[in-house]
């Protein structure tokens, strides 16, 4: 039986169906001393242990009640990670209502059409900066909107806006209606159905205006089951518990992160500890040392480059051991790779060498040391960067879902690895590629309600007969195993009628630690060219042991010894894919890309649209 179905899923009679919400409150009824959550404050970590956890979650949720929150109603949440977020994304689910998750790099026009699309009734703002987003939209436009909390105070010394409503009072007012109400929040919680949209996850845009996917209770408890209580999915076989300690950093919004972090929490109990911010997450790794970590290919990419630049830096005896523990992990990693990610003798001999001597401090400087599981997923990896950290002894496993089927699709799992591949399909869901299209299609409990507002969009979504249409080409490796192809609409198509995967292109150039961003261009083109975005922090590394100064991001990509180092890259990639695939010329991206600007959606990946229009003459200039 799994953990969930253990704790929640034989209710009394009348308790309701299990939600995020009643698994909060069933660990802090049998487990209320235990560390829930963790928070850095002026450099002193704070704890909440279960008890005060549930304590403030169902205070909120009465808050909630008091602003007249109804079955349905959406609550919208505009912050980093931190305590508030989840506190009040469970008590919007207690109360039946619909949670709304921002980024909080959104900028504010991006916020208007949030807002407006989910006619949000109340609305968290973290700070000043992210309230005054919400003051620049005209309140008709958003009229369903009643209150806008905030949890940072300074700032709003002032405010006159009657919706404002600072944190602590909101609180204060749920401690009151708690108090004059006692049952009506454990009322709402037996009312709740399987059924019940409990989160609106909005899609990255990168084709279109967001659409908001509509989760359900249901989804949710499916996918604790599939992705996190699947104990073949764990090296040693245990799946989450109490004693596991997990960073949280990614944006809650997103469905990747909520699912590793507040429904990991929910269904095996380990400790949440919040990431002071993105910019801090290698020392915060550091310093917290996690047991279960989740990533990005992003991030794996920076914990591999910092590496690189670290091995550059050291000292001339110290480069000669490292060096060597380079070559000894990329063996160690092509033979576990395989191996279907089982060491061979050599390989378990050449651990044993390299691990005292070099591989331990590395994993001791990224912070996994005491990792026993690593993923990344919501995007493609560079395999080469999986084989890396496989040979030092940091098992990542990629995995493969959207959020359209509460991220539920295939795995890898140990010792049934296979790299270049997104895995297996998890056991009793289902899962196939059309014949025709090459198209990734799902069905199962965690596929979703429907877009908000949106039913056309979701039955282009659907099959005639109920498959979730990923919109991801795959193909089957072995007969077991899925490997991504790309997304449909990206697929190039040349003048001469050559049908091209930029995505794999891109990947391979990514795997450098020079390289940022890759997109390959050439849709209705004679040949495949590239804009390229080169890492600043191991570009500008490797220029300053060139003796060549620089003094801005633009200015480095215009030196003739950079733009050398990166047709060294191409020059490589290049070699590695039939002539057709070949770049022809490439181009050095003048800027850092960013979601403001429009060029990257809120989870970092290109628009590709855009990119065409705001760098046309670059890409001009190679045709």
């Amino acid at each position: 039986m799994s953990i969930a179905e253990e704790q929640v899923r034989t209710p009394s009679v009348g308790s309701g169906a299990a939600t995020v919400a009643s698994l909060a409150k069933g660990w802090a009824d049998r487990s209320p001393k235990n560390i829930a959550m963790r928070e850095k404050d002026f450099g002193i970590w704070l704890e909440y242990d279960w008890a005060e956890t549930w304590d403030l979650i169902e205070t909120a949720a009465h808050g909630l009640l008091a602003l007249g929150i109804d079955v349905g109603d959406r609550v919208s949440i505009h912050a980093e990670d931190r305590p508030e977020w989840i506190i009040l994304d469970l008590a919007t689910v207690a109360v039946r209502g619909i949670t709304v998750g921002l980024y909080p790099t959104n900028p504010a026009a991006e916020v208007e059409y949030l807002l407006k699309d989910s006619a949000s009734k109340v609305h968290l703002g973290e700070d000043q900066e992210q309230v005054d987003k919400v003051f620049e939209i005209d309140p008709n436009e958003i009229s369903a909107m009643q209150t806008i909390i905030y949890v940072e105070p300074r700032g709003f010394a002032g405010a006159d806006d009657k919706r404002l409503l600072f944190w602590d009072n909101f609180l204060d007012l749920g401690r009151e209606h708690r108090k004059n109400n006692p049952g009506a929040v454990a009322q709402r919680m037996a009312e709740a159905e399987d059924g019940d949209v409990m989160t609106l996850v909005y899609t990255s845009g990168t084709t279109g205006p967001p659409k908001g996917a509509m989760l359900t209770n249901k989804n949710s408890l499916f996918a604790m089951e599939k992705i996190i209580e699947q104990q073949d999915a764990y090296p040693d076989g245990k799946a989450p518990n109490e004693s596991d300690q997990i960073l949280t950093y990614l944006p809650l919004c997103h469905v990747a992160e909520r699912i590793f972090s507040t429904w990991t929490m929910l269904a095996g109990g380990p400790t949440l500890n919040f990431a002071e911010s993105i910019e801090t997450v290698p020392a915060n790794l550091r310093e917290i040392q996690p047991t279960l970590f989740f990533a990005v290919p992003r991030i794996w990419e920076r914990l591999h480059a910092g590496l690189i630049i670290r091995s550059g830096d050291s000292s001339p005896f110290k480069k000669i051991w490292l060096n060597a523990g380079m070559k000894a992990a990329s063996s160690i990693g092509k033979a576990k790779v395989a191996n279907g990610g089982n060491h061979t003798a050599k390989s378990r001999l050449l651990h044993a060498i390299f691990y005292p001597l070099i591989f331990r401090a590395m994993q001791e400087k990224v912070g996994l040391r005491h990792c026993r599981r690593a993923a990344s997923g919501a995007a493609p990896i560079a395999p080469e960067v999986l084989e890396f950290f496989m040979g030092i002894g940091i098992e990542v496993y990629e995995l493969y879902g959207m959020t359209e089927n509460s991220a539920v699709a295939t795995c890898n799992f140990p010792g049934r690895l296979k790299l270049g591949t997104v895995g297996e399909a998890y056991s009793g869901i289902g899962l196939r590629i059309d014949e025709e299209t090459g198209e990734i299609q799902t069905a199962h409990d965690g596929v979703f309600a429907g877009y908000w507002n949106k039913p056309e969009k979701t039955a282009e979504t659907m099959t005639d007969d109920g498959w979730l249409r990923t919109g991801d080409v795959g193909e089957w490796v072995d007969g077991t195993h899925v490997k991504i192809v790309d997304r449909m609409k990206d697929i190039i198509i040349t003048s001469g009628g050559k049908n091209i995967s930029p995505s794999e292109i891109e990947n391979t150039l990514k795997a450098s630690p020079f390289v940022k961003e890759a997109m390959v261009v050439g849709d209705g083109r004679k040949y495949l060219t590239a804009l390229i975005g080169i890492e600043l922090d191991t570009v500008g590394d490797w220029a300053l042991r060139q003796d060549l100064s620089y003094t801005t991001y633009r200015d480095l990509t215009g030196k003739e010894e950079v733009v050398a180092l990166v047709q060294g890259i191409v020059d490589d990639c290049n070699e590695k894919f039939a002539r057709v695939e070949g770049l022809k010329k490439f181009r050095l991206i003048p800027k850092e890309l960013d979601h403001e600007d429009g060029e990257l959606t809120a989870t970092q990946k290109l628009k590709r649209s855009a990119m065409i229009d705001h760098f046309g003459e670059l890409v001009e200039s190679m045709y």
